[in-house]
């Protein structure tokens, strides 16, 4: 039950941090997880108009040892209630994969970059070569990228592709994936016209390369995807 209860605390929190709204996540959380926030209050030893400050963002951006305090606190109560928080972190990381492949040999960036309809934003892909790529639903990724799940994203090796999907200006997969001790070498958005600036000047901080995919949807990035390089066998 402990081991439970440390993942459900690493994946809110990292879910938390990750926002481009700290407060407005916490908020969420509370109300998905159907606690008070005079109860929530109680536990943390806070005034309930401070808790609503923080969360409506009246005041700075919460840092990451409130988050934990906070989250820890929210947790305690959701056991107490019925353990609402696992079952919903359970049935967010059983979809968060929607396609992943291993290649035989090694592929160019680039080759990649192209079958994604992808702009280039940062970093230099025509010298790189990948060993296999990985396409996830985002949202539901950034409770993995947190907790013990992440390195099931990286399929064999960190020497790969992952394809970010449902994303809104870009900045949250490249705040999870900065904070994290695993770091892909390349990162693909699909989602927003243009990215927030912040995205890019992480990636280039990260040195990572980072493009954009103009693909029309999820099912066309993964189709395309699909004959590139050959599989190597799972068996």
């Amino acid at each position: 039950m402990e081991s439970s209860r440390q993942e459900s605390i690493s994946k809110i929190a990292g879910d938390v941090v990750a926002s481009e709204e700290p407060g407005k996540a916490l908020r969420s959380w509370r109300e998905k997880l159907g606690i008070r926030q005079i109860k929530l209050a109680r536990q943390l030893k806070l005034s309930p108009s401070v808790l609503s400050d923080y969360e409506s963002g009246r005041r700075p951006s919460p840092g990451v040892l409130f988050v934990r305090k906070y989250v820890e606190a929210m947790v305690t109560l959701d056991e107490s209630q019925g353990r609402v928080a696992s079952r919903l972190l359970s049935r967010e990381d059983s979809s968060a994969i929607l396609a992943i492949k291993e290649f035989v040999e090694p592929i160019n960036a680039t080759d990649l970059l192209h079958r994604v309809k992808g702009k280039f934003l940062a970093g230099d892909p025509s010298k790189l070569h990948l060993y296999g790529y990985t396409v996830v639903d985002s949202i539901k990724t950034i409770y993995a990228l947190s907790g013990y799940d992440f390195y099931r994203i990286f399929g064999a090796t960190t020497e790969r592709a992952i394809i970010f999907t449902k994303v809104g200006m870009g900045r949250s997969p490249l705040v999870a994936i900065r904070v994290s001790q695993l770091k892909p070498r390349v990162v693909v958005v699909h989602g927003p016209e243009h990215l927030d600036p912040l995205a890019v000047d992480l990636a280039k901080k990260e040195g990572l390369v980072l493009a954009l995919s103009h693909s029309s949807d999820e099912s066309d990035i993964i189709s395309s995807l699909s004959s590139l390089g050959r599989e190597r066998s799972k068996a």
